[in-house]
């Protein structure tokens, strides 16, 4: 089954070591070998710029990751494709991999719109507003203040309009969610489980899982152990519970993947790193209709890329 996995942050790693290779590395949980075994068809990279870095060079680590992209993905590999609509991802032929550019987090903006045009000349196509600290555009989840989106913020989110861009809430806390939903056109939760079920910040509220579903909105299920289950390891059962979860609050197609590989330090059991989500899906079928398992693994997202 075709898989469209809406976040990683493989980018974030080869910026920092630029030993690893993308092709085989098995110090990522994403490279060009587990994507080929593991059944992708579309991928998420997120260009993820550390809150420590220098204010000053962020926009510069951003391009750098781009370039990364350019250079290390597709140019040393003719059957992987960037991709930015979904024609593009029409298009592909049936051996071929697409990927997509993500900001998670506008802190590379600083508070320059002119930047934020030129990712999506680049290729962005989603943008979250913020990582867990707080920026020029909104509070993140783990900001104390708990304010929501800044005047800024709201500008960036008519930009994402005006560009048929993804504005991402995942990250964002529940003040900056709901004025999130106010403003944009295009919403979705790349990576975020269900709140009720683990009580982690990052994770959503029973009432913001309807009102993306409301939206038309999908909520990429995440594997960070911390979102699935609370203390301890977590598994592919955990993963399957938040699924439930959403698809009894009435979101069975509106459920999709963001398993946030090489973001994360542990893994759930079962799911090593890319070239293991077949075993999710030997999971996934044995409660759901083919259909909807399609629709988890690749339809949702998929259909709610702006035209």
């Amino acid at each position: 089954m075709r898989i469209f996995d809406a976040h990683c942050d493989v980018l974030l790693k080869l910026h920092y070591d630029s030993k690893l290779n993308f092709a085989n590395s098995d110090s990522l949980h994403i490279n060009y070998n587990y994507l080929k075994t593991g059944g992708s068809k579309v991928q998420c990279f997120a260009l993820f710029i550390p809150p420590d870095e220098p204010q000053e060079i962020k926009f510069r680590i951003a391009l750098n990751m781009i370039d990364i992209f350019n250079q290390k993905i597709l140019a040393v590999h003719d059957d992987i494709k960037q991709v930015r609509s979904k024609q593009d991802i029409a298009h592909l032929k049936e051996d071929e991999i697409g990927v997509m550019l993500t900001l998670e987090g506008c802190d590379a903006l600083d508070i320059d719109l002119l930047k934020l045009r030129t990712l999506f000349r680049l290729g962005v196509r989603s943008v979250g507003m913020t990582w867990n600290n707080a920026n020029a555009a909104a509070d993140g989840a783990e900001e104390s203040r708990g304010a929501g989106l800044s005047d800024f913020g709201r500008q960036v989110i008519r930009e994402n309009n005006r560009h048929k861009v993804w504005t991402d809430v995942s990250h964002l806390n529940a003040k900056g969610f709901w004025d999130a939903v106010e403003e944009a056109d295009y919403i979705i939760a790349s990576h975020s489980n269900a709140r009720a079920l683990c009580d982690h910040p990052r994770n959503l509220y029973d009432d913001q899982i309807e009102a993306l579903i409301k939206r038309n909105g999908v909520i990429g299920i995440t594997f960070v152990t911390d979102f699935l289950r609370e203390p301890g390891s977590a598994s592919i059962d955990d993963i399957l519970k938040h699924i439930e979860h959403i698809c009894e609050l009435g979101g069975a197609s509106h459920i999709g993947f963001g398993s946030d590989f090489d973001g994360i330090q542990f893994t759930p059991e079962g799911l090593d790193n890319y070239s293991y989500y077949p075993e999710l899906i030997n999971h996934l079928q044995k409660l759901y209709s083919e259909d909807l398992v399609k629709g988890f693994l690749f339809d949702h997202f998929y259909q709610a890329l702006p035209e």
